[in-house]
């Protein structure tokens, strides 16, 4: 776990959520099931497999000594989450190693605020590996003042946020749960961007019905879990995502195609788009945040820019 250590003792105060050390991609032998994010003013440990008290000791020790040289006179405060190496194995388990935990808690990322919660779950409210896909977004926004956007599997509606104070005309937020999506009216109301966006908690492949009937958009965005049974399920499911993208799509609109599953190469999402929609142009694969540096591009988190054609 030295890598692990090496990166505490080393790391700046962060006043944006940001991961600070990323074991799953690969880059650090021995190192591979750890992982540290900041969600300020918390930092929350991940280890993928099961660690001795010795070791968080050893962490918290860490923790503590850095956070007493860049924080002097503040309190540290960290949480331990133990999760099975996949979900099928079991539950999380979650602890407060020290300090406490702001309730509400509201993270920033550039300038944007979002409300978070690191004691429950393992979904923490914002995917911090989708830090560019957001700013790919704002900066769409700005360039297409207007544009409709239909945000799927939007979870919390971090795009839908950074999309309307970018200057998206409306936004459409779709997710089956209406937990997520209460979330992300909150972080709309937090930023205040309320007017123009809508959030329906709905089984996207019961009926498209709606989604269609507000449509057609300038952007769509999917970014769906990779395996989720009864919601999504990448090697079944994408393929009649993608067939509906050329119907919902402006001539001339783009979307965003987001997809987290180490097992699924990039060549997957070709193979669907060419297969579905062989009129969508794949514009560009957008990089992940340096944090998520991974070992191979193919098992980290993909996400590819297509163009309906004119």
């Amino acid at each position: 776990m030295q890598a692990l250590l090496d990166a505490i003792a080393t790391m700046d105060r962060c006043t944006d959520a940001q991961r600070i050390f990323h074991g799953r991609g690969g880059l650090h032998p021995g190192c591979e099931h750890w992982v540290l994010d900041a969600f300020p003013p918390v930092f929350v440990l991940t280890s993928f497999q099961p660690v001795t008290d010795d070791e968080l000791t050893a962490v918290g020790d860490a923790l503590a000594a850095r956070w007493a040289a860049i924080a002097p006179g503040e309190p540290l405060n960290w949480v331990f989450q133990g999760r099975p190496a996949n979900r099928a194995e079991g539950r999380a388990e979650t602890r407060l190693m020290a300090g406490s935990v702001p309730d509400p808690h509201t993270v920033t990322e550039d300038g944007t605020a979002y409300r978070v919660h690191v004691l429950k779950g393992q979904n923490h409210g914002l995917f911090l590996d989708m830090a560019e896909g957001r700013r790919w977004v704002r900066a769409h926004c700005v360039a297409n003042p207007g544009v409709d956007v239909l945000n799927l599997f939007a979870y919390t509606c971090a795009f839908s946020v950074v999309a309307r104070q970018a200057g998206a005309g409306r936004v459409v937020n779709i997710d089956m749960a209406q937990g997520a999506l209460a979330i992300g009216q909150q972080n709309h109301r937090l930023n205040g961007v309320a007017e123009g966006a809508s959030f329906l908690a709905h089984d996207l492949f019961s009926s498209w019905g709606k989604v269609n009937r507000l449509g057609p958009y300038g952007l769509v965005i999917a970014d769906p879990p990779s395996y989720q049974k009864g919601s999504f399920v990448a090697t079944k499911d994408y393929a009649r995502l993608i067939r509906r993208l050329p119907d919902l799509l402006i001539p001339g609109g783009h979307a965003l195609l987001c997809l987290n599953a180490p097992e699924l190469p990039e060549a997957f999402l070709h193979e669907q788009l060419a297969a579905q929609a062989p009129q969508l142009q794949v514009m560009a694969r957008l990089p992940n945040p340096p944090a998520f540096a991974d070992v191979s591009a193919d098992r980290a988190l993909k996400v590819l820019v297509v163009r309906q054609p004119d």
